[in-house]
């Protein structure tokens, strides 16, 4: 028996037949929602977006969206970036941390100069201020996908270059 609520908080009505189903709830707005895995690594209408406005310091990554951009009220962001063979993304550095977990594939993760290889179930936390870069292999045999939990309110990327990445590393 499965047991789901109808109405607003002021009238409810639980309906407990088995046959009939909650209407999806809107994927906009405040209120509590199911986005749904569409398979692969896709989601129910959540848009495939560019990584970020020009490509002269990345390549080959793509984003989605999913928690943080359409009216929810959290203090984060949850994102799944997804990185092609080959594929780079910025060395940057900034104020706010984050926290990335791999779903798929294999990947590298930079921090300054050291370079961890990082997959499924790994969490990476990225301190504030470390120059960070995240990438997935020439000759990888799938993409390298992650979630990305960040603040909301968050400072700028700064572009960092190979030398001031070491500084952690000396």
């Amino acid at each position: 028996m499965r047991l789901f609520c109808r109405g607003d908080v002021q009238s409810v009505t639980v309906m407990a037949r088995s046959d009939e189903r909650p209407p999806p709830p809107a994927l906009e707005g405040n209120h509590s929602k199911v986005i749904r895995h569409g398979g692969g690594f896709d989601w129910q209408g959540v848009a495939l977006e560019a990584y970020k406005a020009t490509t002269q310091t990345w390549a080959g990554i793509s984003r989605r969206e999913l928690v943080g951009k359409r009216g929810e009220s959290t203090g984060f962001h949850v994102r799944y970036f997804e990185i092609a063979p080959g594929g780079f993304s910025t060395l940057e550095q900034h104020e706010h941390e984050h926290v990335v977990i791999p779903l798929r594939g294999e990947g590298e993760a930079q921090f300054g100069c050291f370079v961890y290889k990082v997959r499924f179930g790994d969490v990476v936390y990225v301190a504030p201020n470390d120059p960070h870069q995240f990438r997935n292999a020439e000759d990888a045999r799938e993409p390298f996908g992650f979630l990305c939990i960040v603040d909301a309110e968050r400072d700028a990327p700064e572009p960092s270059d190979g030398l001031e990445a070491c500084y952690i590393c000396e």
